[in-house]
């Protein structure tokens, strides 16, 4: 009875519209959205023969690999330093919240006017330094485009990374790096043999989490790009968006979308196999 108002919450927001999805890939849509015939795997068969299907899931992989990681490796650094005794340590944490605590529209669209080639403050930057006087169109280019939104990305996502980090090291007791000074470990041996043992729980976890933004995140690609210069940084949520409210296709966007419900769920079931293997 306690339970039955959150159970019928996360039916009405979790559970309909996955099991409705599942139903609607195996299904032609019209251009409303209701079921016209049964087609079976159909759907899923002319998504597969799709090259754009292919290469759009290839590009959602490889953002997510390196944005998760470039944030794992910056957080896990910031994440040492705040932990540092020295004075303005506090006034540099609340700094580095800024990020994070910035909503993700606005950030992605004064990141956009900073990649502006004509006006924005990087190329302004770039040609009042003497670096160039003919600074590249970051936008334009599909090469500079992507990085560009993955460099977004990572710098939204390393405050999360940073406090996550820095929690699990200030739980570490101090009594073990003193005996490991007393045996004559060095910085390098104590960082190995005991600040990462202690921290591969928070790391398994924040970076679960991550993973599971990163791969979902749509309002920095859209905002920014809009998945382009012609669909090249599109990544597997932009390109179902643009199939399903775009080209009014709600059978293959169905599809895409319980993909992406199958790739982020096969990943958090490994991945919390390995966190309670850890415990």
């Amino acid at each position: 009875m306690l339970m039955a108002p959150a159970l019928l919450a996360m039916a009405a927001i979790v559970f309909y519209p996955v099991i409705s999805t599942l139903l609607s890939s195996f299904f032609e849509m019209n251009k409303m959205g209701d079921w016209v015939r049964f087609v079976g795997l159909g759907n899923f068969s002319s998504l597969f023969a799709d090259k754009t299907f292919w290469v759009v899931l290839a590009r959602s992989v490889f953002w997510t690999v390196v944005a998760v990681a470039l944030k794992t490796l910056a957080g896990l650094g910031l994440g040492i330093l705040l932990n540092q005794d020295y004075r303005g340590r506090g006034i540099i944490r609340t700094l580095i919240v800024i990020p994070w605590a910035a909503p993700v529209p606005i950030a992605a669209m004064i990141w956009m006017w900073t990649f502006n080639s004509q006006f924005g403050l990087l190329n302004h930057f770039l040609k009042q330094m003497g670096i160039t006087s003919r600074p590249p169109a970051w936008l334009a280019n599909p090469t500079t485009a992507f990085w560009a939104n993955l460099t977004v990305d990572v710098w939204l996502g390393i405050p999360f990374m940073a406090l996550a980090f820095l929690a699990g090291l200030q739980a570490i007791s101090h009594e073990y790096y003193e005996a490991a000074e007393i045996d004559g470990a060095n910085s390098l041996q104590r960082f190995s043999y005991i600040t990462l043992p202690f921290l591969r729980p928070v790391i398994l976890v924040a970076t679960l989490l991550s993973v599971m933004w990163t791969f979902n995140d749509f309002n920095v690609i859209y905002i920014i790009t809009k998945g382009g210069p012609m669909n090249t940084t599109d990544i597997l949520v932009t390109y179902l968006y643009k199939t399903a409210f775009l080209f009014l296709d709600f059978s293959h966007a169905s599809v895409m979308a319980f993909i992406t419900f199958i790739v982020l769920l096969v990943f958090s079931l490994a991945y919390a196999r390995l966190y309670f293997k850890e415990g």
